[in-house]
């Protein structure tokens, strides 16, 4: 299929989805101009063979079981040859829960719905298994994570992710939401590539990796960690390492270097290596990238 073809099952899509859902408590479309820019593209008004570079985005809010549900979804260029990217968010589900109901709703979006339009087959899908999730006694559901001093066994990570592209702004927004709600520091860079740094607790970096690969990616890895145990305090130590003495970032930013090209997707990556070097962590750049930085 061609661009223009999967345009047009897009906004088919998101007419049906507004037929079903006519008010703005049920579906609420959050980018309208990326709207009008598909309708445009689809009907002949834009005059470029390229998709436009923006991507419908909108919430789909439902009641299901008494909780309250909202389904977040933009569109890839490509959909549906891909899937879209949905994130369901419920107060009555704990973080761990809601990681495993996303891991099961792709593989079943993957299984069922790759090449066709699939919003509408994720609610139903969600609508009939979210009440087993709020039912299901996670004994491993991780809880809110305090600030503790060292102990023996703990151990300080600093991951560094690499992403074909980060645009999304519902992914990057997660990011740093995420982040924050599990005190890591680092930053990330949206673009093409997305690099994406996140140091603190073991446990705490682990839980953000686990959330953020089950979103829809084309590539997404973890290009390099580091994994650092805590010396155990005693009497006779004349100094401790803690989580905070470790970080090389104080707390978490999106970093953008210099945007061009033609979509302002490309990051300047002198920039970077520089902002890297700042860090004392410039040995990465090269395991990004397979050059020395400069």
């Amino acid at each position: 299929m061609s661009y223009l073809e999967w345009a047009e099952c897009q906004l088919a899509e998101i007419e049906l989805l507004t037929s079903m859902f006519p008010t703005q408590e049920e579906l609420e479309i959050t980018d309208q101009l990326a709207v009008a820019e598909l309708r445009d593209y689809v009907e002949g008004s834009d005059s470029t063979d390229s998709p436009p570079p923006s991507r419908p985005q909108f919430l789909i809010k439902q009641k299901i079981e008494r909780a309250d549900v909202i389904l977040s979804c933009a569109y890839p260029s490509e959909y549906p040859s891909v899937l879209p990217e949905i994130t369901v968010r419920c107060s009555d589900l704990s973080r761990a829960q809601q990681t495993q109901l996303h891991a099961d709703l792709n593989t079943y979006l993957l299984e069922n719905c790759q090449g066709e339009v699939c919003v509408l087959s994720a609610v139903d899908w969600v609508k009939d298994n979210l009440q087993l999730f709020i039912s299901k006694s996670l004994s491993a559901a991780p809880s809110k994570k305090e600030p503790a001093s060292p102990q023996s066994g703990e151990v300080f990570s600093r991951l560094w992710i690499y992403s074909h592209h980060i645009y999304n702004k519902t992914k990057r927004k997660s990011i740093l939401e995420w982040s924050k709600e599990l005190d890591l520091s680092g930053f990330s860079m949206p673009g093409k590539p997305g690099i994406v740094c996140v140091e603190g607790p073991q446990s705490a970096c682990e839980e953000f990796w686990s959330r953020v690969k089950v979103l829809t990616w084309k590539k997404i890895m973890i290009r390099h960690r580091e994994d650092i145990p805590l010396d155990h305090q005693g009497e006779d130590s004349r100094t401790v390492q803690s989580i905070d003495s470790l970080r090389k970032f104080t707390g978490f930013e999106e970093a953008m270097f210099d945007p061009h090209g033609n979509r302002g997707n490309h990051m300047d990556l002198g920039q970077l290596y520089q902002f890297l070097n700042e860090k004392g962590c410039c040995d990465v750049f090269q395991m990004y990238f397979g050059i020395e930085g400069r």
